[in-house]
């Protein structure tokens, strides 16, 4: 069943003959449970189309639906309230809040909706991850890898269905890289959830579930393999 799907979306910036067309036509989806990389390189459009998947931004054009929702179709509250709730991101640069401590980056989001904190649960993703014994620590205490394990504790916290990361290894070494996606991996299968990862790292891309190539705002189908464009 699928979670995700895209029709024919398209992101263009500018007019004229200096107009962009970042996203061409996209039509893509993800499957529960799926684990899909996106692969492009620099200009390709794979952050644009990240940003189109999670509601951060709005298409030109075409449609994005989340579990049968129509973000493009929502006011900007409903919108809000719908991506905290179902949607979790992982970004490269972790985006942790530098005065609270571990646990408080964790349950933000979910006291920013006003929920209540499944206590039980979130000290089980944080142990699942190795950060239960830093749950005081400050982010600048803390590793890039560590810090990478609360941003993912952190989108994990709300049991969203979708996990959207964007580059999440990109500022870590190769071997903490590797640790990183094993733990994606781990937790994804552990909680049902579907994650989308945008990556240039070819390696990191073949531990998916899917690879999705992208090149000049369109979905390029692997050689031999059928296009997932519907």
């Amino acid at each position: 069943m699928e979670l995700l799907k895209t029709v024919d979306l398209k992101k263009y910036y500018g007019t004229g003959a200096g107009q962009v067309k970042a996203l061409d036509g996209v039509n893509l989806t993800v499957e529960e449970g799926e684990f899909a990389a996106v692969v492009g390189t620099s200009g390709s459009g794979k952050s644009t189309l990240l940003h189109m998947l999670g509601g951060l931004d709005y298409p030109t054009s075409g449609s994005v639906f989340v579990a049968g929702k129509e973000l493009a179709g929502m006011k900007e509250t409903e919108l809000t309230i719908f991506r905290r709730r179902n949607i979790g991101f992982v970004f490269q640069n972790y985006n942790l809040v530098p005065v609270l401590n571990v646990y408080e980056n964790v349950v933000l989001p979910l006291e920013l909706d006003g929920a209540r904190v499944d206590r039980k649960f979130v000290k089980q993703i944080m142990e699942m991850l190795g950060i239960a014994e830093k749950k005081s620590s400050l982010p600048g205490q803390l590793s890039g890898g560590q810090q990478q394990r609360v941003a993912i504790a952190r989108a994990l916290a709300s049991k969203p269905s979708l996990i959207l990361a964007d580059e999440p290894t990109g500022n870590l070494d190769s071997r903490t890289s590797q640790e990183v996606m094993g733990l994606l991996k781990l937790t994804g299968r552990e909680f049902h959830q579907t994650i989308v990862m945008i990556t240039h790292n070819e390696a990191l891309a073949q531990l998916c579930d899917r690879i999705i190539r992208i090149e000049d705002g369109r979905i390029v189908p692997e050689r031999g393999q059928r296009s997932y464009e519907k």
